[in-house]
């Protein structure tokens, strides 16, 4: 039985081989033909009165009596028709920064952001929504220089921290005209780090020889898996400063009344204390700032779709085709 059953195995592996290697080419092709080229550079709008507005009509049709409800929405309609007559209305645009360790979505708060000033005056607001514990130096200094082409227009920055603005994400919030956290939201971390595991030793122990060429004085400072010399931690040290010293101009020409050598230690605090070292403005989650903000503007929440990679784009889907197959 057990013979019978590894044959059968065996087998089933052959078959299923056969089958990926004559279908899975075709599959490609077609997936590489039907998917949708665009669907990486649509921008989605969503008006937040509207929403609003909807679910409040949903609770007044379970609360309140027929007559109620029906004067409740003649006055929801006029006031729909008022707003989308008038040509005064101010406008707040909503877009959301989720930071990795690359600042991967730099790339859609680009096109967000640019879609934005399209269509924004000065009297529009933006506000970004911001959750990041940082990153490298050169993804979040492009973020941030994104932050102030809004700034650049003379349009009013705002940004909600709901979680955590550290280190590259505070290079970031900092832009703000206006920065507001959460009570116990993470905020600050002004200061650079690097680390680099070093295996020479254990080379060492095992005989085996590393060797490294380079041509320029200081084109590597450090190694893995050389000996790594006192001048070389010195070269590297003096360029951790270096960037240490770019990121708190770039903190102070924003937020020119921080103390800065007293924040520019690598520290973080809960947004409370934050506040009053200087450096948020307010203390409130970005749901009161949006629901504030409802009341007297219209608001629109910004999406830009993601790009999915070449994997994303057709080897998930193929493998999904050829497992249905069997199905």
């Amino acid at each position: 039985m057990i013979e019978y059953l590894m044959n059968y195995s065996y087998f089933a592996l052959q078959t299923l081989t056969i089958v990926l290697l004559l279908f899975l080419p075709i599959i490609l092709i077609i997936r590489g033909k039907s998917g949708d080229k665009n669907e990486g550079n649509r921008i989605t709008i969503e008006h937040i009165n509207a929403n609003f507005e909807d679910s409040q009509l949903a609770f007044e049709t379970v609360l309140s009596d027929k007559k109620e409800l029906t004067k409740h929405r003649k006055k929801l309609k006029n006031s729909r028709k008022k707003k989308f007559k008038s040509t005064q209305q101010k406008r707040v645009f909503i877009c959301e920064f989720e930071g990795d360790i690359k600042a991967s979505q730099v790339e859609q708060l680009r096109r967000e952001i640019t879609a934005i000033l399209l269509v924004a005056s000065i009297d529009d607001e933006v506000i970004v929504i911001l959750n990041s514990a940082g990153g490298t130096i050169h993804g979040y200094g492009l973020a941030a220089s994104q932050l102030s082409r809004i700034r650049d227009k003379g349009i009013t920055l705002t940004v909600c921290v709901d979680s955590i603005a550290a280190s590259g994400g505070y290079m970031m919030a900092c832009v703000a005209d206006k920065l507001s956290a959460a009570p116990f939201a993470i905020v600050g971390s002004i200061g650079v780090i690097a680390q680099i595991p070093n295996f020479n030793k254990v080379l060492k122990e095992k005989n085996i020889e590393y060797e490294q060429i380079t041509a320029g004085e200081h084109k590597r400072t450090l190694t893995m898996f050389g000996e790594n010399t006192l001048e070389g931690r010195t070269k590297f040290q003096s360029e951790i400063d270096e960037a240490h010293e770019l990121f708190k101009d770039f903190v102070i020409k924003f937020r020119p009344n921080l103390d800065i050598d007293r924040i520019a230690t690598g520290e973080h605090w809960f947004a409370t204390k934050a506040r009053e070292l200087g450096l948020v403005d307010d203390i409130a989650t970005s749901d009161e700032v949006i629901m504030q903000r409802v009341l007297s503007h219209d608001v629109y929440k910004i999406k830009a779709g993601r790009k999915k990679s070449a994997f994303e784009r057709l080897i998930k889907p193929s493998v999904r085709s050829i497992l249905n197959l069997f199905r």
